[in-house]
């Protein structure tokens, strides 16, 4: 796989049993890859390790005037240089390749696993964790990837200089090949506590990240309260206690460096002592003591994989842990037994909502959070998702692999609570047809949620509104019937085009050029375009003036005449337009109506849409006062 190939057609499979097979699962998909990788490594490491023979050879010569040898040693050191020059240039290339080809083959799993779950990703998975394995995590996990073939040259080339040492010269060679395990294992001990002290400083930064990203997304409302600098304190403190957890786990680190350095250094002196007594006693030559000494200096070069792969590992498998976390997440799916969407009723069996095809179904909830979970169930997104459970010390969560420490371990802080099964939630129909049995891709078709706080994606308005569609709905249709004439002309005056196309002016990030209400009804609009067989909107109106409310409504019953609406709302303005309207009370539907038949005959409607107090609803007279207002307001 080269760069100039990505993106993947297919990332694959994933292995998410666990983090570690997670990263073989990685490096099995790159195998070709790490094989080419691993044999320009090993033309570097061999080239490199022939240096002190050329080097020995030339001294020897010198010692014995001899001028066609030193010629010799002299070719041969320039053809070495060559090598390591070609062999070094390819491993780094080679090397890069893996490393990047891993992070794409991770960033996509992660991105179909995104689309795959919509707004339930968030539900059961932090967005700060979720940043943090699609940007810091993955480039851990390529580093792990691209490191792993460089360190399998470094340990083959190792096998072959202390064999051909010994083969060379067994005096020396054989304390050579004695240390060599004692310097690549000497840190051993060490690397479990630098490991916990990576994990820890991770931890930290995803809890940064995510109040990072949680200020960022409610920096207007921290403005208007004047919190600004509360969380500007809380964040400092954050990012002070990663510091601290860097610097610990970077003293490790560092020791492990130190540790590396001093005992070859130990053996150059102990092989130079060994060596000059040989030679001063004439059992060896000057040259052999150079050969040997070089080639045992050189060993400084393969044994610093070893350092590089054990943090590389330390470092990547937390990160993947998070990842396989996020991979694993799946949604109830059974197999799939229609390709096409059906048509029909829209009926909940939990709720025992209904809403009849072909009419504008309103749905009032008291409860805000309550209409969310239930716009998402009519969805299918909402699933049975039980809550992770936190681990004793409060900190871990339990991924479903069995691990206790919610990283893909069984070594964590504490015993983790027992995750509870799901329950079994029946699915919503649509057309007697359960949502689950569908395809993914066809019940996206079949149904489209809009929740109260869409998103725009940056780009401009054209792209915006490009979306997969039945193509039955022109993008000015729903421009139109979200009332979008003022948004239109903002953008139009601020279009780089010298046209003043609204159609080509650039929308920023989240639509932030934009007011709140600007950017609901272009949310809308992009809706309306979509014209899904049934259309689900959660508050849709919610930012705009009571003028505007009217008017949009009135706009998004016309377009959407004969096709199957629901609309989560609680303005009456709204609610008088709709064909039918449902009252949802504790994830129960207990009155259905027009909204003036409801008004008239049940007080928890009248409580939801008037605002009204328990001390006026249970007021004597107040149905017939309020039919009073009515008539008056019929009358005028």
């Amino acid at each position: 796989m080269q760069i100039r190939d990505l993106p993947y057609s297919d990332p694959g499979d994933p292995d998410i049993r666990s983090g570690p097979r997670f990263l073989l699962w990685l490096g099995r998909n790159q195998l070709r890859g790490q094989l080419k990788s691993m044999a320009w490594g090993l033309l570097h490491q061999c080239s490199l390790a022939g240096l002190p023979l050329a080097a020995g050879l030339a001294v020897q010569a010198v010692v014995d005037r001899s001028g066609n040898r030193l010629a010799w040693a002299g070719g041969l050191i320039v053809v070495l240089g060559v090598l390591i020059a070609l062999g070094d240039t390819m491993l780094h290339r080679t090397a890069i390749t893996n490393w990047i080809t891993a992070a794409a083959r991770v960033q996509q799993l992660l991105a179909r696993k995104t689309a795959e779950l919509g707004s339930a990703l968030t539900r059961r998975v932090a967005a700060g964790e979720v940043v943090a394995v699609s940007t810091g995590d993955v480039e851990k996990i390529g580093w792990f990837v691209e490191a792993l073939s460089r360190f399998a040259s470094a340990a083959a080339a190792l096998v072959l200089i202390c064999t051909g040492l010994l083969l060379y010269l067994p005096s020396l060679g054989l304390l050579v090949t004695l240390s060599v395990p004692l310097l690549a294992l000497a840190v051993l001990p060490l690397l479990p506590r630098a490991t916990r002290r990576a994990d820890l400083q991770r931890e930290k930064a995803g809890r940064a990240t995510e109040l990072a990203s949680d200020t960022v997304a409610g920096l207007r409302v921290l403005r208007g309260i004047g919190g600004e600098e509360l969380f500007l304190g809380r964040y400092r403190r954050a990012s002070q206690e990663v510091r601290e957890a860097a610097v610990h786990s970077a003293r490790m680190w560092s020791l492990i460096s130190a540790i590396q350095v001093l005992l070859p250094g130990v053996l150059l002196i102990s092989l130079v002592v060994y060596g000059a007594a040989l030679a001063r006693d004439g059992r060896i030559e000057v040259g052999q003591l150079v050969t040997v000494y070089s080639a045992a200096a050189l060993l400084l070069f393969p044994l610093r994989h070893f350092e590089e792969i054990a943090m590389a590992y330390s470092f990547s498998r937390p990160s993947a842990r998070r990842a396989v976390r996020v991979l694993s997440l799946g949604r109830a799916d059974r197999p799939a037994s229609l390709d096409t969407a059906p048509t029909g009723d829209l009926y909940d069996p939990v709720t025992g909502l209904m809403a009849p095809a072909g009419l504008f179904t309103a749905v009032v909830c008291g409860d805000p959070d309550e209409a969310g979970r239930l716009a998402e169930r009519l969805g299918g997104h909402a699933q049975a998702d039980p809550e992770p459970a936190r681990t004793a010390d409060g900190n871990g969560t339990a991924d479903g692999n069995g691990d206790a420490d919610g990283n893909g371990d069984a070594g964590g802080n504490g015993a983790s609570e027992a995750v509870p099964e799901p329950e079994t939630v029946p699915s919503v129909l649509l057309g007697g047809v359960p949502l689950d049995e569908l395809p993914l891709d066809t019940a996206r078709t079949a149904v489209l949620v809009q929740d109260k706080d869409p998103v725009l994606l940056s780009g401009t308005l054209g792209e915006l509104l490009d979306v997969p569609s039945s193509g039955l709905v022109a993008a000015e249709d729903a421009l139109a019937a979200a009332r979008c004439g003022d948004v239109l002309d903002a953008l139009a005056q601020a279009s780089a085009d010298a046209s003043g196309d609204p159609m080509t002016t650039r929308i920023t990030e989240r639509g932030r050029s934009l007011s709140g209400g600007q950017r609901q009804r272009l949310a809308l609009a992009r809706s309306l375009v979509a014209d899904p067989e049934v259309l689900v909107l959660d508050e849709p109106t919610s930012a705009v003036d009571s003028h505007t409310e009217s008017r949009v409504a009135a706009g998004i019953k016309e377009l959407r005449r004969g096709r199957t609406t629901v609309v989560l709302a609680s303005s009456p303005l709204l609610l008088d337009l709709a064909d039918r309207v449902v009252l949802a009370h504790r994830g129960t539907v207990v009155a259905v109506g027009s909204h003036r038949e409801l008004l008239r005959t049940e007080p928890r409607y009248r409580a939801v849409v008037t605002r009204e107090t328990d001390d006026e609803i249970a007021a004597p007279g107040a149905g017939d006062a309020f039919r009073t207002i009515e008539e008056i307001g019929e009358r005028a």
